[in-house]
């Protein structure tokens, strides 16, 4: 296959992946963003990058929006909602986020492959993605290495999940753009 031909058969699996997810999953995340006082987000790796996107994007609309582990991320209180991005629902420093958010009375919800795994257990929303896991070998779903498709499906979600949130608050990115970095 040429390069054009590999990213058609991304964006076929794209569509079948995102066709799979809950509306009604995806509504009350938006609804738990809404009613926090404060959003934070984690992930490790690749899912890492796309739900800092996300936080990114919840600051453009004036959310105030935290990122686990940064330097000048806030305390979390029990007002507060935690956002997980992973694949497996196990890696362990997220394990270790989440039971931290819990024990202090906040929110949790994860996007995840895994509704069994041990984050999704201790999360009160859950929103499952489909695809590959980084350690399946062979998956039907995907040609893409790894977590590619999950890690692709997670950017394109955040991103549904704005646009919900911007018509809910009647936004347009010239209303966002204000809030955008402008110290370069």
């Amino acid at each position: 296959m040429n390069t054009s031909q590999y990213l058609t058969k991304i964006i076929e699996e794209l569509t079948e992946s995102v066709g799979r997810i809950s509306h009604e999953d995806a509504i009350q995340l938006v609804e738990k963003i809404l009613s926090a006082k404060k959003v934070f987000v984690a992930g490790a790796g690749r899912s890492g990058f796309m739900v800092k996107s996300l936080a990114m994007r919840l600051t453009h609309m004036g959310i105030d929006a935290n990122v686990v582990g940064e330097t000048t991320t806030p305390g979390m209180t029990k007002t507060d909602l935690l956002i997980i991005a992973s694949g497996s629902g196990e890696t362990k420093t997220l394990v270790a986020v989440a039971e931290k958010a819990k024990s202090i009375g906040g929110s949790v919800a994860i996007v995840t492959l895994a509704p069994e795994s041990t984050i999704a257990k201790l999360s009160d929303s859950i929103v499952r993605l489909s695809g590959a896991r980084k350690d399946e070998a062979e998956n039907t779903q995907t040609i893409q290495p790894m977590g590619s498709l999950f890690e692709q499906t997670l950017l394109l979600f955040f991103d549904s999940i704005i646009l919900a949130i911007m018509e809910k608050r009647d936004l347009n990115s010239t209303n966002m753009y204000g809030r955008h970095a402008n110290l370069e």
